[in-house]
Order: C-alpha cells, then structure tokens, then sequence
C-alpha cells in the first residue's frame, strides 16, 4: 500500500539519478512556477512568443537555490512535458547563470530512461551543439524585451559540478 506520508525528495544525487517536476512545457511562453506556500502551479506571467521554452523547464524538489527558489531544471526532451508530472532525471550538467546579480542556476537533466535516444546523454557534450547554443541564446536574451532585468550565462558545468550544487542547494532547504 502507499505511504501518502511520503514527500517527494531530490532523488539519488551521488547515484546521478533525482526527481523533477515540470512546470513549463517546451515551447510555451507562460511563465508557471510552483507556488511553494499554497501548493499549486501559478501563471506569473506571459511571456512574448519569441521568447518561447527552448525545453522543458522545472524544479528539483526540497532543494532551494541562493535566489530563493527550488532549483531549477532544464529537462531535454524531443516532445514537451506536461505541467505537474514528475520525472526521475539523469544529471547530465549545470548551467552557471546569473539573474538580476542572483544566483539562478540550471541543472541540466534528460529522463532517467529514455528508449527514443538509447540512454545516449550522458553529459553535455552528447547533446547537440545547436541545443546548447539555443539555451544560452535564450537565457541571456529572454529579459531583453523588459524595461529592467539583467542575466548572463556564465559558464556549463558537468556533472561533477551539478551535483554539487544540488547538494547545497538539498544543504539550504534543510536549514531554511
């Protein structure tokens, strides 16, 4: 029988294998973000088309990054996911990025089983070129269009690194 005691947690960081929720979709340009104190998905905002997911977009649960929020996720899959499922996630990377001087970073992570791509991402380096490109096009313009907001990609880290920041960030949550 289920234990509806249970929360879910952050996964299997050293195992490289952890739990994401979806809040936006590939391709969609509404801004919905878990609303932690009411325990629902919120839109916050619509975005201008062209400014569009270039992928799956979520969070990882019981982790807090140094803005404030879950740490986010970006979640590579060939067709969207839908808003509010969960999915067990292989780490593949970090996204180093800056929002408005705060830390916001991204780990990259594609579904812990994927039978469409072999299980063939294992790092940012499997993934295509143009994706990467198009990530950190979109992450550093997205804000263009705003009368205020800065970001900047800073760097990509592996999957050493992304651990690790998982791990501070499971390390917040646990002191907040």
């Amino acid at each position: 029988m289920a234990d509806f005691n249970k929360i879910l947690d952050a996964g299997d960081v050293d195992g490289g294998i952890i739990n994401v929720v979806v809040e936006i979709p590939t391709g969609s340009s509404h801004k919905i973000e878990w609303n932690r104190e009411l325990a629902v998905f919120e839109l916050d905002r619509i975005d201008p088309q062209i400014f569009a997911k270039p992928c799956n977009y979520g969070f990882i649960p019981q982790t807090l990054d140094e803005d404030g929020d879950e740490l986010d996720a970006l979640i590579i899959t060939e067709q969207p996911l839908t808003t509010g499922i969960f999915l067990k996630a292989k780490v593949i990377g970090v996204m180093k990025f800056v929002d408005d001087g705060e830390v916001d970073d991204k780990i990259v992570v594609v579904p812990a089983d994927d039978r469409n791509n072999d299980n063939a991402y294992n790092s940012l380096e499997d993934l295509p070129e143009q994706l990467i490109k198009q990530l950190h096009f979109h992450f550093s313009h997205y804000k263009d269009l705003k009368k205020a907001g800065t970001t900047v990609v800073e760097s990509w880290g592996d999957v050493a690194e992304a651990k690790e920041v998982i791990k501070e960030s499971i390390q917040r949550w646990k002191d907040m």
